[in-house]
């Protein structure tokens, strides 16, 4: 059945996945803080605008976020304007935006004193998996909440998994991360590899994408790496966010994570490169000598 809901936060993620929503017939209220953005939202999808995240959460059984840091989120949940200020009994808060565990237990916390269902939900599958409505969302929380958040959240993706309590899903997020930061480094390397000894990297990718090597990073990522293409995908500033979260939890928790601290400075180095916005496959081009980057 349709749900009234609202969606905040309107940037690159966001605005295809509150796009989806709408598509399946959700009545969908949104808030951006830059209000053009908002307003062509609308006028796409014919939902409606808000000029506060209280006022897009009065009368929504689900309101969704998507932002960009910690503090981001408290800015547009807490205080009178804030969204938790206008949710009402049983409606859910869903939390889209890569954020820490501590916060998602925060606002865990905060939901349940007003009576409030709060789930944590990152996603993976980038710009690309927004618009195309195929986002992988890992999801912390109560299993009542997520059971009836599950099928609206279905609209913009192709799965959806509880992993445990709140929090569980921005852990799950980050061990994606580590996972990703190592894979493409190690895509730079074989690449490069293969570009000094002479080979035929299309034939390669096509080769090595069929066996144990083959990986999403590879198979959608490899080309273009090739080619120097770095405009598009996820920023190289947002991966340093997400691994500055994770590098915070693996000192409180005391995991060893050599190759990602070390991936991180690389990450660091094209951003003094200015390629803070290329996209994370940019890692090879500090292994091409400096007259060809």
């Amino acid at each position: 059945m349709p749900d009234d809901v609202a969606f905040i936060g309107l940037g690159v993620m966001g605005y295809p996945m509150a796009g989806h929503l709408a598509a399946a017939g959700h009545r969908v209220t949104v808030f951006n803080r830059t209000t053009s953005v908002a307003q062509r939202w609308v006028a796409e999808y014919a939902g409606e605008l808000a000029d506060t995240p209280a006022r897009a959460a009065a009368g929504a059984e689900i309101v969704f976020i998507c932002v960009g840091a910690d503090d981001d989120v408290r800015a547009v949940v807490y205080g009178d304007d804030g969204a938790l200020s206008t949710m009402s009994d049983m409606s859910i808060l869903v939390d889209h935006t890569t954020a820490s565990a501590d916060l998602a237990r925060e606002l865990a916390g905060a939901c349940a004193r007003q009576r409030v269902g709060f789930i944590d939900a990152p996603v993976s599958g980038g710009e690309a998996g927004a618009q195309n409505g195929v986002l992988t969302v890992m999801c912390g929380g109560a299993a009542e909440h997520f059971e009836r958040a599950r099928p609206v959240i279905d609209a913009y993706a192709r799965a959806v998994t509880l992993i445990g309590a709140a929090g569980s899903g921005q852990l799950t997020k980050m061990v994606n991360q580590i996972c990703i930061s190592g894979l493409v480094q190690a895509l730079s390397e074989g690449l490069e590899f293969g570009r000094r000894a002479g080979l035929d990297l299309d034939a390669v990718l096509e080769t090595i994408s069929q066996g144990a090597a083959g990986s999403w990073q590879m198979s959608n990522r490899g080309t273009t790496m090739i080619a120097d293409e770095f405009e598009f995908g996820f920023a190289v500033d947002w991966m340093r966010k997400d691994l500055g979260i994770v590098m915070a939890e693996a000192q409180r928790n005391g995991a060893p994570l050599p190759v990602t601290a070390l991936v991180d400075q690389f990450y660091k180095r094209v951003q003094e490169l200015g390629g803070g916005r290329w996209d994370t496959s940019s890692l090879i081009a500090l292994l091409r000598p400096p007259q060809e980057r």
